[in-house]
């Protein structure tokens, strides 16, 4: 039973309990009955076996079995008579001592969630976002689908901005050092990533066996190491070129599509334009009421989950930017790397921590309104998922589960889905000025 609950902090609480002996002792005689009654010693049939010999052979694994059973039992009861949540496993703040046949007492500290009391989440102002489709932005779609449906052609013609070019290795060198007769190789095995962009810019004008020469300087983390923070001069020849051929944009082009003609086309692109802007301004929508709740609650959050989080959130910055532990750097410039890494730090932190206080308001809503998600819910996600990747259903199931262990981090996002849905309905729309 719970005996005192002690505040270390809104988040952090230490908790007594004490276990009474009779609730152990009745545990330990049921555990030692099982057990004698499938027990064959020396001299006894199966089952008859005294009491006293099976407690004398078993007794110390026995007594350890029921406290891994006990212990977590009334360390439940005691978070739920508490009303705490924890975010953590309880550490134990001393060793305890176990005798038979008296209670037995624990202290141990947890983290738990926070409680956010008068939380108001109706009525909450949100800007109200005009849709707005543009004669323009459907004419872009169509340029774009045009441009995918273009073929080409080989032409003997000088190369222009648009076509498509083919090179031939000719000749390259290290600015700067003695030319490596078995560099040929390690080019053509890199590929495009020797090419720069403006290549193509390069060769307007030329037609095919011109030669084109340009010069490219690699990043100091670039992967190939023979190449990495220098500079190579190179000589390529036009193989071959390829003027592209667009398509007309009619009723034919249409349906070679799909719709049955281009008014059908330009009504299925204008809705397509609509949903992406709607969805785009709900987001807008959700991150206000967010937003607005976490500067009108002020509540500590959980150093676990905290942690948690910014961790996640800086190997995701650390991953986008592709840095290497491995780079050796000057002293100026790992001075200049540190302090960045220092205002990193301090602006992630400050994300994790309003990503952690937005998780802990849209649980206290989700349970304040009963909020919960079905299995039929989870399938039907991972069949919109598979659709929208064009994969197996399969597949996405094991993604999440390869990732999360279990379908439990999708859940945990429809459920939150869900809770935010039922915000913006219950919030009201402000028309701008």
């Amino acid at each position: 039973m719970l005996h005192t609950v002690e505040d270390i902090s809104s988040t952090k609480k230490r908790l007594r309990i004490e276990i009474p002996s009779d609730a152990i002792e009745n545990e330990i005689k049921d555990t030692f009955e099982k057990l004698r009654q499938k027990t064959k010693l020396p001299g006894f049939r199966t089952g008859k076996a005294p009491m006293n010999l099976i407690e004398k052979r078993f007794g110390k694994e026995v007594e350890a079995e029921v406290l891994e059973k006990v212990i977590p039992d009334f360390y439940k009861r005691a978070l739920k008579e508490a009303e705490l949540i924890p975010v953590t496993t309880p550490v134990f703040d001393e060793q305890f001592d176990f005798k038979r046949n008296s209670p037995l007492n624990l202290s141990f500290t947890v983290e738990v969630m926070p409680k956010v009391e008068n939380l108001h989440y109706e009525g909450v102002k949100v800007p109200e976002i005009p849709i707005v489709v543009d004669e323009a932005e459907v004419e872009d779609s169509l340029k774009r689908l045009q441009d995918e449906k273009a073929i080409y052609e080989v032409a003997e013609k000088e190369i222009e901005m648009d076509d498509l070019v083919t090179f031939d290795y000719v000749d390259c060198e290290i600015v700067g050092e003695e030319k490596d007769p078995a560099f040929k190789d390690k080019i053509l095995k890199i590929g495009n990533e020797v090419f720069p962009l403006d290549i193509i810019e390069k060769a307007v004008g030329k037609k095919k066996g011109d030669i084109v020469e340009f010069t490219n300087t690699f990043d100091k983390i670039f992967r190939v190491k023979e190449l990495a923070g220098k500079t190579i001069s190179m000589k390529v020849m036009i193989k071959e070129v390829k003027r592209k051929i667009l398509p007309e944009i009619d009723d034919e082009f249409a349906k070679d599509i799909g719709f049955e003609n281009m008014a059908g086309l330009k009504e299925r692109i204008k809705e397509n334009i609509n949903n992406v802007k709607k969805g785009h301004a709900v987001k807008i929508q959700k991150a206000e009421i967010l937003n607005k709740l976490i500067e009108s609650n002020s509540f500590d959050v959980p150093e676990a989950l905290l942690k948690n989080e910014l961790e996640a959130l800086l190997i995701q910055e650390m991953s986008s930017q592709g840095k290497s532990e491995d780079i050796t750097k000057e002293e100026g410039t790992f001075k200049e790397e540190k302090k960045d890494n220092e205002e990193l730090q301090v602006e992630m932190r400050k994300k994790a921590l309003r990503n952690v206080q937005a998780s802990i308001i849209v649980d206290t809503i989700g349970k304040k309104e009963g909020v919960i998600v079905t299995d039929d819910e989870v399938k039907e996600r991972i069949n919109m998922v598979s659709q929208r990747l064009s994969v197996k259903p399969e597949q996405v199931m094991n993604f999440y589960i390869t990732r999360d262990g279990s379908l439990e981090g999708l859940r945990q996002l429809i459920y939150e889905d869900k809770v935010i849905d039922l915000m913006l309905s219950k919030a009201v729309f402000e028309k701008g000025e």
